[in-house]
């Protein structure tokens, strides 16, 4: 009695099958990891902008009176050296070309301007613009990069168009826009679906490798904002931005408050 030869089983992966799993696994994985870093730099970026706004003027102030006081020691002591540190104080304030636009016009080279002023006193001044992205923006934000992230290409004329668009999405996001961000939802919605073409498992491998590759620029970039003065600060009160600023801002306060005792000190004694 002979045995039958056996046929091969039905429905076995295909040798590339797993390659392909796992390629997609890391595109996603890769995808959740660039949204959570693009997310960390927005509000790095919109602290940043408000710390400047609002803490600015006062660290303005605190070196404008370290110059005060050093002139003013530099006059009665009439030493050489004194009077070397205190004009190294002063042409730290004076302005450099391209310089007073990067301090959002808080100081030229005769001090503070009266609005910057304001921010030291009682006065009401405008508040700065705040950029925070709503929950809805957010997930807007989330949604739009899982299905139109350029990883996801396999043509290089769908990654272009996939590129373009995600710019848009993240110039958006950066605003707070919800609304745009609707738009965008609802032209992505309408647009094209790409064909996925199945892999042979050489490009299977190297698209492996890239991600590896995007991954680890990825790791750098969270770790520069994170370990930047800026994140540091963040990453203090994640929940509460405001009152960490606020907390600064006192202890600013009475340090401008004790420099200018010291100025009105050094001054009385010339």
């Amino acid at each position: 009695m002979t045995t039958p030869e056996a046929e091969p089983e039905q429905g076995a992966p295909r040798p590339e099958e797993r390659l392909e799993q796992a390629v997609r696994a890391a595109e996603q994985a890769l995808i959740e990891f660039e949204i959570a870093v693009e997310t960390f730099r927005v509000e790095v970026e919109n602290f940043s902008r408000l710390h400047e706004q609002r803490l600015g003027p006062m660290y303005a102030r605190l070196e404008e009176l370290e110059a005060q006081i050093l002139q003013a020691r530099a006059a009665r002591t009439g030493d050489p050296e004194d009077q070397r540190l205190a004009d190294e104080a002063r042409a730290r304030l004076m302005p450099i070309p391209g310089v007073e636009e990067l301090l959002h016009g808080w100081m030229d080279g005769d001090g503070l301007f009266p609005e910057a002023s304001a921010m030291l006193t009682d006065q009401a001044v405008r508040p700065p613009q705040r950029v925070r992205p709503s929950e809805e923006a957010r997930r807007l934000y989330r949604e739009l990069a899982r299905k139109a992230h350029p990883d996801l290409a396999q043509e290089e004329a769908e990654r272009v168009r996939r590129e373009e668009f995600i710019t848009r999405v993240n110039a958006a996001y950066a605003r707070g826009d919800e609304a745009e961000l609707r738009e965008l939802a609802e032209e992505w919605a309408a647009g094209p679906v790409p064909e996925r073409r199945p892999s042979r498992a050489e490009e299977l491998y190297a698209r492996l490798e890239w991600l590896a590759q995007r991954k680890e620029l990825l790791t750098r970039l969270a770790k520069e904002l994170e370990e930047g003065a800026i994140g540091s600060m963040l990453r203090l009160a994640p929940d509460d931005p405001d009152r960490l600023l606020d907390e600064i801002a006192e202890q600013l306060t009475a340090q401008v408050g004790e420099r200018e005792a010291e100025l009105a000190a050094a001054l009385g004694q010339s």
